[in-house]
């Protein structure tokens, strides 16, 4: 008897958790342009509702309009609850993550490859829109939570709104010498952040650029020519950067030209802005990876040469 118990348990069980996996909601388009009945025979089609007619008197009952967008419905859920979401617009939603530290290049790719937003990352010839001019640094990295279906234009749009009211907020504040606006700030912290991804030393690596500025030395950034020879990209795609590469002209390479390059090089988020307009005191002029995914910091060249001649024996030692 026990036996029989359990093994009707198993089925039951069974047949739980298929019920469970097979009802998972259906994603449904109420496209522009479409009737109520279209929509009701729709959810008829994929066996939302038990009729077209009580969807549509549900429908009527709410208002009698429905909105365009996409739709979780659950299986199981009533006629009356399925009217209701559509005549809100209680849509689908998604969250776009949009990483710290992408140029404008990354983002499109990234926004591109996300099947659950629609329309082109570039705007047609013409279109004067503020998003169609955006340029590294006009982004703000953040996690979006939009609707299903929201053009790829409109999520742009939003993370440059975002760094515009991050800008309001921010560049209010006073500048460490000798940065002497916006533009510049951003540029610095776009280094400072492809530089390094630990916020904690964020404040320090710009602290060493700001010396460096200070004292009319050249930055000698190598994401700087990374950003030159990847034509905007960002991301040498597993090429190593070589000595001949810091030749490159451009005014983008802080190896051959003094001062800030033109613009920011990638879009940055609060704790690069932050640590350029609050570095650390120091008087750190160099700094090297020092093996564990941080760096090594040296006020003088010589003992900066010595900690490079230890990140050298670490990379023999990692091979």
């Amino acid at each position: 008897m026990g036996l029989v118990i359990i093994g009707f348990l198993l089925v039951l069980a069974a047949f739980m958790l298929f019920g469970f996996v097979t009802r998972k909601p259906v994603l449904v388009t109420v496209a522009s342009g479409a009737t109520v009945t279209d929509v009701a025979n729709t959810l008829k089609k994929y066996d939302l509702v038990d009729s077209a007619a009580s969807f549509k008197l549900a429908v009527r009952a709410q208002g009698g309009k429905i909105q365009v967008g996409q739709y979780e419905i659950p299986r199981g859920a009533s006629a009356w609850r399925i009217a209701k979401m559509l005549v809100n617009g209680d849509v689908a939603t998604t969250k776009i993550l949009i990483p710290e530290g992408l140029t404008i290049k990354q983002i499109k790719i990234l926004l591109t490859n996300d099947s659950s937003l629609s329309g082109d990352v570039d705007c047609v010839v013409g279109n004067l829109a503020p998003v169609c001019k955006i340029q590294d640094g006009d982004i703000f990295p953040d996690t979006y939570k939009v609707a299903r279906g929201t053009s790829r234009l409109a999520v742009l749009d939003l993370a440059r709104r975002k760094m515009e009211s991050v800008k309001q907020k921010m560049a209010t504040r006073s500048l460490p010498r000798p940065l002497k606006n916006w533009n510049d700030v951003v540029t610095l912290a776009s280094i400072v952040q492809r530089e390094t991804p630990h916020t904690a030393e964020m404040p320090i690596v710009a602290s060493v650029y700001l010396n460096r500025l200070r004292t009319d030395m050249r930055l000698q950034a190598d994401p700087t020519v990374v950003y030159v020879l990847t034509d905007g990209l960002g991301d040498m795609q597993g090429e190593p950067l070589l000595t001949g590469h810091l030749k490159i002209d451009s005014p983008y390479n802080t190896y051959k030209y003094k001062g800030l390059p033109p613009g920011p090089i990638a879009n940055v988020g609060s704790a690069a802005l932050k640590a350029v307009l609050k570095p650390a005191d120091t008087n750190y002029l160099f700094f090297v990876a020092d093996g564990n995914g941080g760096h090594r910091f040296s006020n003088s060249y010589e003992e900066h040469l010595k900690n490079h001649a230890d990140w050298r024996e670490i990379k023999k030692l990692k091979k």
